[in-house]
């Protein structure tokens, strides 16, 4: 998202210097390119939220700037299944919910013909996304950034944020080298975002608690289990969505992700662990919360991760053909979940404005696909 405002500035504010500060040795190392590379058509999302209408205007952007810079866009469909009635049920809120949002093509669709779409898969009714996209998500961030650059804009890589101060400017300090003076900031910081936004005088609420997604991934003679994505119906008693099947760009399958409390904001294993990262989380009200209502989903997630018997029994309810020997782990993202104070899960995008600075206090999924409808929407804030 830092990219994509940094592109939208310099592509129509001629005479705007913009400077991008990463605080790694290049870009998109974290959320960026560990995440699965779907472009959402905004299926879920409450209609007339921030989510639904950037999601789908910035998958249409999505769509148009991979086209243009021949990057991989993958129209492969997503099948939302239902395995019981209840979930059916759900399926057809669904449905009308997605209408509600505009989103093209989509039909409830019955067993025989769930089958023709993807052969292996089981349930008794499903809702067909057959725009639902796959990119690299990593691969557009390059793509971006080389136009940030060619547009006369700057990035600065190894650049850690130390402090920040705002009088008639902004003034940012690196842990290493010279302070850098602004006439805005736009704290687009990820798993950082409540760290770099409490130096900017936003406070500490809401509090990003990181959760780990692991995926494991179809040997390459079983990948044909799987043409497109098949998802889970959401289950509005737990915060995140389960294991799904998911395509991707290099015709590999995903499968996953899960979700642990992780022991470090960049903690992709569970022996990255930090300190600071552990304390800021338990010291937070909201994170005991969160534990007290979902503890059975945590120690059910937990021994998915360590058990890969129990991960691989969750994906064979949609797609019984896969078996332990079928898969191999594959890599893991961290999710910045957002948690406030009284401990509710923050759902939609929050941007917050002290003065001269907006901070992007929370952007979860779809943050990727929209995140070019964001830059549009945040460089309006700018203005």
């Amino acid at each position: 998202m830092g990219l994509a405002v940094a592109r939208h500035l310099v592509l129509t504010r001629p005479g705007c210097e913009v400077t991008v500060l990463e605080k790694e040795s290049d870009i998109a190392l974290h959320q960026t390119s560990h995440n699965s590379g779907v472009v959402h058509a905004g299926l879920y999302y409450q209609p007339g939220s921030l989510k639904a209408t950037l999601c789908r205007r910035g998958g249409a952007l999505m769509k148009e700037f991979c086209v243009a810079e021949g990057l991989a866009y993958e129209e492969c469909g997503k099948l939302v299944v239902a395995l019981n009635g209840d979930e059916a049920v759900r399926l057809g809120a669904i449905h009308e919910r997605a209408k509600k949002n505009g989103v093209p093509g989509l039909k409830l669709i019955q067993y025989t013909e769930m089958k023709e779409i993807e052969p292996h898969v089981e349930g008794i009714l499903a809702l067909h996304s057959p725009h639902s996209a796959i990119v690299d998500y990593g691969a557009v961030a390059r793509a971006v950034a080389e136009q940030v650059r060619a547009n006369g804009g700057h990035i600065v890589c190894g650049f850690s944020v130390k402090a920040i101060r705002q009088t008639e400017e902004v003034f940012v300090e690196s842990s290493e080298g010279p302070e850098l003076r602004f006439d805005r900031l736009v704290i687009c910081a990820g798993l950082y975002s409540d760290r770099v936004a409490d130096m900017a005088g936003d406070g500490d609420n809401p509090r990003v608690i990181p959760f780990r997604g692991e995926y494991y991934r179809l040997k390459p003679e079983r990948s044909h289990l799987v043409r497109g994505m098949i998802y889970p119906v959401p289950d509005p008693r737990f915060p995140f969505l389960g294991v799904h099947f998911t395509r991707n760009v290099s015709g590999a399958v995903d499968v996953g992700p899960n979700a642990v409390l992780a022991l470090a904001r960049e903690g992709y294993t569970w022996g990255d662990v930090n300190l600071r990262d552990i304390a800021e989380t338990v010291s937070w009200p909201g994170f005991w919360t969160v534990a007290r209502k979902y503890w059975k989903t945590c120690i059910s997630e937990v021994a998915g991760s360590l058990i890969k018997e129990r991960f691989v029994t969750l994906a064979r309810a949609y797609v019984p053909e896969v078996t332990s020997a079928d898969v191999v782990r594959a890599g893991a993202g961290v999710r910045a979940q957002a948690v406030d104070r009284g401990g509710n899960l923050v759902d939609d995008f929050v941007i917050n404005r002290r003065g001269l600075i907006l901070a992007i206090r929370n952007a979860p999924s779809p943050a990727a696909t929209a995140s070019m409808a964001i830059a549009e929407h945040i460089c309006k804030e700018i203005d």
